[in-house]
């Protein structure tokens, strides 16, 4: 049999493949199909899905076909936007197709009805939810503000008469040291500028050849905090274990260990005449802990002498008057200069109980604060890695320090006349900054841990430095 064979070349069947007409594609149709539906129903047509299957859809509900009647929906406005509709202005062509108003079959959006829509739409509304729920908003509003407002501003309750009594002492207890400072302050610019820039320059190349003079195990845990005695001979060092303890120094041997807290201490500090003026059975050192405890010790018992109660939480910080009359305490943050956890300070006047200056600069928690002997200025450490230095009778921060590489834990100006500044961080090591000018002097690094406390004995020979890695140590000029 014969079979027939296309023998059409190649480059033939491809001319008239690309000669052929264009397939036809289905109309696209643009808006609803509505009436044409409807058109078809009225003549008995089939419609797109045939009548049978339009009559089906219908009934299981997948299709509606509108009879032009208007259904409204309920629906709950929030408040700002009750309070744009309160406006004659808010309705101006917008308000009303935002909220989803009905709008009547056969209006369209623009023209010159728009506002009078939006307007009768917003009639329509407070038909519904009445114009009691419009004023109870507001009001509602008005007290969210105002409770804002209360929250922000700093308020005084009446006390008891001991607290005018002691305000009264401690204001006849700080003007004449103040009158001192002052006097101090005038006999140092009669110093001639070279030789103070003489003694300066001394002071820093002193500093710069710090070095670490003894290292030693304090605990088995982290230690919190360290503090040297007025006579500059004994360190108290706080620790997580609950214990704290006394050392010599420079030789750094252990000579009493305090027992009483059962949980971590986050303080313990010197009383300002203990080991010059007070006698061995006095009360000579305070320590705080996580679990709201205070205790009172001597430095002949290794128990407390004493207990004070009223602190149901964690007390971070204890700290002495300088006449040691009186204890502080914070209780998360609860002092006379304020440290806070919310990055903001407070520095208060405890002879008349009022904020004399809110220190805002942070960007994170402030976890140190230090007064410099001067009396006007005040340094910070936060969470921000950052060092700020107030000034009070600016009422500013005059400087920030870049300090660390990690949050900053304490900060301590040098305790006679505040020559430089000492810092200590989560970093591992502790910075010494000059004063004025506030330039890095010295890095203390040696720690393998995070600094947690650090302080500067009274003579200004010796800086103390505690760790997580359960080590003290101690700085010294060579």
């Amino acid at each position: 049999k014969a079979c027939s064979k296309n023998t059409s070349p190649p480059k033939a069947k491809a001319a008239e493949e690309a000669e052929a007409p264009p397939a036809k594609r289905a109309p696209i149709f643009y808006g609803s199909l509505e009436e044409k539906e409807r058109e078809r129903l009225a003549k008995g047509e089939a419609g797109l899905l045939g009548k049978e299957g339009m009559k089906a859809a219908m009934e299981a509900g997948n299709i509606n076909i509108s009879t032009g009647e208007h259904v409204q929906t309920p629906f709950v406005i929030p408040p700002f936007q009750m309070s744009l509709w309160a406006s004659p202005q808010s309705t101006q062509g917008w308000a009303a197709p935002c909220l989803d108003l009905p709008i009547p079959e056969g209006s369209r959006a623009g023209g010159s009805g728009t506002a009078e829509r939006g307007i009768q739409g917003l009639r329509n509304i407070l038909s519904v939810v009445g114009t009691d729920a419009l004023k109870k908003t507001r009001k509602d509003d008005d007290r969210s503000k105002k409770s804002k407002e209360e929250y922000q501003q700093t308020w005084y309750h009446e006390g008891p008469r001991s607290l005018k009594t002691a305000r009264l002492w401690l204001a006849n207890y700080s003007l004449p040291r103040a009158a001192k400072r002052l006097e101090e302050a005038r006999l140092l610019k009669e110093i001639p500028e070279a030789t103070r820039t003489s003694q300066r320059q001394e002071l820093h190349k002193s500093l710069r050849s710090l070095n670490n003079f003894c290292s030693q195990i304090g605990d088995d845990r982290p230690l919190s905090y360290c503090h040297f005695s007025p006579n500059s001979k004994l360190l108290a060092t706080a620790c997580w274990s609950g214990l704290c303890k006394l050392w010599s120094v420079p030789d750094c041997n252990l000579v009493h260990t305090l027992r009483g807290h059962s949980t971590n201490v986050g303080a313990i500090v010197f009383h300002p005449k203990a080991t010059v003026s007070l006698e061995k059975k006095d009360v000579s050192l305070a320590s705080c802990a996580a679990d709201g405890s205070v205790k009172l010790w001597n430095l002949e018992s290794d128990e407390p002498v004493a207990d004070i109660e009223g602190h149901s939480m964690r007390v971070a910080r204890v700290m002495w008057h300088p006449s040691g009359r009186f204890l502080g305490t914070t209780w998360y943050g609860h002092l006379g200069i304020q440290r806070g956890l919310d990055a903001f300070g407070r520095v208060w006047d405890l002879r008349t109980g009022r904020c004399i200056m809110f220190l805002e600069g942070h960007l994170k928690e402030i976890y140190g604060i230090n007064f410099s002997p001067n009396g006007y200025h005040v340094a910070t450490g936060s969470g921000d890695n950052t060092c700020k230095v107030w000034d009070l009778r600016q009422r500013k921060c005059i400087y920030t320090i870049p300090a660390h590489q990690n949050l900053v834990t304490g900060v301590r100006f040098e305790p006679n006349h505040g020559n430089f500044l000492l810092t200590g961080a989560y970093d591992n090591t502790a910075k010494i900054w000059t004063h004025p000018g506030w330039s890095p002097l010295k890095t203390l690094a040696g720690h393998e841990g995070k600094v947690m406390g650090l302080d500067i004995s009274l003579d200004g020979q010796l800086i103390a430095t505690c760790s997580y890695d359960r080590t003290f140590k101690l700085w010294t000029a060579e």
